[in-house]
């Protein structure tokens, strides 16, 4: 089902939403009728009922509630037709526990909450009416989620963090992470496999806690996950738990792992590490890292152990070519007066990794000369281009605006048509089309 502007942020009269209402109300279970193993089904399944009140099957009122016995609700053709409904029809039965417990009318919607205690299967609307914006639905709703064992909350994780979002939806959430602390720690691991962002975010900071995952799971973790803040996590966690026999510093197998990782973050995290395991020389291949991150990582940990990075730079860029971003690192910890020369010796490099470290080890320098760097939006790599093109973009006024038009030609590769333009828009000299002009 999808979602879009309506109630609640859901589409009103999305067709997927309306079909499973009809589905329920004709004699349907919920998992006959949408996937009730989504969040967001059980999320647009609410919003369809409660904007469907021109239907007869939702005219079902409580006792005692003010109304007319006997009396039909007019239908959405009736209405169209000015009438009010047939005095003589047969009252409308009340609509199934599914629909009533998304009812436009909240003592519907209270009258029905017991009905979940002999349907599981209904928990999902359960934990919906707890972020309810009627107070006795809502308090009600609430007390009946409190009974339940904690782990019958774990199968509802992914709804009651995405009811989180709302105003009213922390109670299910605060006992969700009460049952996740507390529960099997099966459970919780079996979130951790959840595809939901927010589920197994929530389920590997638990599980990080509560100390269920060895350091070599949490760093196998953080070196194959693309989620930046669960490398974090699982990084941190990794390093912070001490080898085997209770020393101080973490297993060496941990730390291999997490230096091979491909993640600037995680990488740096085991480079860091190392000073505390004793082994800071192990961080001098890292000042060659091709992350600027990493780079400072190992030049802190190498300080620590007394050793000073910036002749290794000076020694790695006479031959440059086995290590590119020693260009780099040698412009973020160098003296301009007398590195900068190395650096722009190296513009000339064949390689072009080289090249483009040298042009970030300028910048890093604050040694950027307009007239020396300018010929190298011509280089062949559009990698080097990029690079001299954010080196120029604070001086971009100064650069001869011809030099820069005739850059734009759709005969020169795209990577200098789009420097050039970048430039230009930095001095204020891009032609923007007018009308009728492309």
């Amino acid at each position: 089902m999808r979602g879009v502007a309506g109630v609640d942020g859901w589409d009103c009269w999305d067709g997927e939403a309306v079909r499973a209402v009809v589905r329920v109300c004709e004699g349907a279970t919920p998992a006959e009728a949408f996937d009730t193993a989504s969040a967001d089904a059980w999320l647009a399944f609410d919003a369809g009922v409660r904007c469907m009140d021109d239907r007869p099957w939702l005219s079902h009122a409580p006792a005692g509630a003010p109304g007319r016995p006997g009396r039909s609700a007019p239908t959405l053709l009736d209405r169209l037709r000015g009438r009010r409904g047939s005095p003589l029809a047969s009252p409308v039965p009340p609509p199934p526990p599914a629909v009533a417990l998304c009812h436009p009318d909240g003592r519907v919607r209270e009258a029905t909450l017991e009905a979940v205690r002999s349907a599981p299967e209904l928990r999902p609307l359960l934990v919906v009416r707890c972020a309810d914006w009627a107070t006795p639905v809502r308090e009600r709703a609430r007390t009946l989620l409190a009974e339940l064992p904690g782990d019958a909350l774990f199968p509802l994780a992914e709804l009651v963090l995405r009811l989180a979002r709302r105003e009213r939806g922390g109670f299910a959430r605060a006992l969700l992470e009460a049952a996740l602390r507390e529960g099997p720690a099966a459970g919780v691991l079996a979130l951790t496999a959840r595809q939901n962002r927010a589920t197994y975010r929530l389920a590997y900071r638990i599980a990080v806690e509560r100390g269920l995952l060895t350091p070599m799971e949490l760093a196998a973790t953080a070196a194959t996950s693309g989620d930046v803040t669960l490398q974090d996590l699982c990084a941190d966690a990794a390093v912070a738990v001490r080898a085997e026999g209770g020393g101080p510093a973490p297993d060496p197998a941990v730390l291999d792992r997490l230096l091979t990782a491909r993640s600037p973050r995680v990488r740096s995290a085991g480079v860091t590490a190392l000073r505390r395991a004793g082994r800071c020389r192990d961080a001098e291949p890292y000042l060659a890292d091709r992350s600027a991150l990493v780079r400072a990582c190992a030049r802190y940990v190498l300080r620590q152990g007394g050793d000073d990075p910036l002749p290794r730079y000076r020694a790695w860029c006479a031959e440059a070519a086995g290590r590119p971003a020693a260009a780099a690192g040698l412009g973020e910890c160098g003296d301009r007066a007398v590195d900068a020369a190395r650096l722009w010796a190296l513009l000339e490099h064949p390689s072009p990794a080289v090249r483009l470290h040298a042009v970030t080890g300028l910048r890093a320098l604050d040694a950027v000369v307009r007239e020396r760097l300018t010929p190298l939006l011509d280089d062949p790599s559009p990698a080097v281009v990029r690079a001299a093109t954010r080196a120029l973009l604070p001086d971009a006024a100064g650069i001869p605006e011809p030099l820069l038009r005739e850059r734009t030609a759709p005969d020169r590769p795209r990577a200098v048509r789009v420097a050039a333009e970048r430039l230009l828009r930095a001095a204020g000299r891009h032609r923007w089309p007018g009308p009728g002009r492309p």
